[in-house]
């Protein structure tokens, strides 16, 4: 592991005191979706959770983080947000902001701090997986901590 480049999120969150581990796995840039995540690691794919940027009519950009199973429900997202309507946000337009491309976004450390919202079956487990902001590592991390940590709202938000 004393090779794994540190991420952004991976230094912030050390410096925060919180306790994670980097996983490694093997990318597939034909297949960024989170079920090839979760078979790399061999993990239940409701554990590898995906972080999904959208932008609410009024509210602007938020954050969804949702079980690597699920499709978020945009109705319930925009709801989360305060918002009556929320789209995901272009694939073109994620680096811009978030910094993070598609396959590396991490709700930790983005260029900005946005609104977040978690899943609620993410406290179902004792340790979930996220990006660590870049594609081809995983932070495992305890999901109170990270909710904790990015000031998230716990919610459903999964169709």
């Amino acid at each position: 592991m004393a090779n794994t480049p540190k991420t952004n999120a991976a230094r912030l969150l050390s410096a925060a005191g919180i306790d994670f581990k980097l996983v490694p796995y093997t990318v597939d840039p034909d297949n960024l979706a989170a079920d090839h995540v979760a078979a790399e690691l061999g993990e239940d794919i409701r554990r590898v959770f995906k972080t999904l940027v959208l932008k609410g009519e009024r509210s602007g950009h938020f954050v969804c983080v949702v079980p690597g199973d699920s499709e978020v429900d945009l109705k319930k997202a925009a709801k989360a947000a305060g918002d009556k309507k929320a789209d995901l946000i272009h694939m073109k337009d994620l680096l811009a902001v978030t910094g993070y491309i598609r396959g590396g976004c991490s709700p930790v450390g983005m260029k900005k701090p946005f609104p977040t919202f978690f899943h609620t079956t993410a406290l179902d487990f004792e340790s979930i997986y996220v990006s660590a902001g870049v594609r081809g590592l995983q932070l495992e991390i305890s999901p109170s901590a990270l909710i904790n940590y990015v000031g998230a709202t716990v919610t459903d938000l999964i169709k």
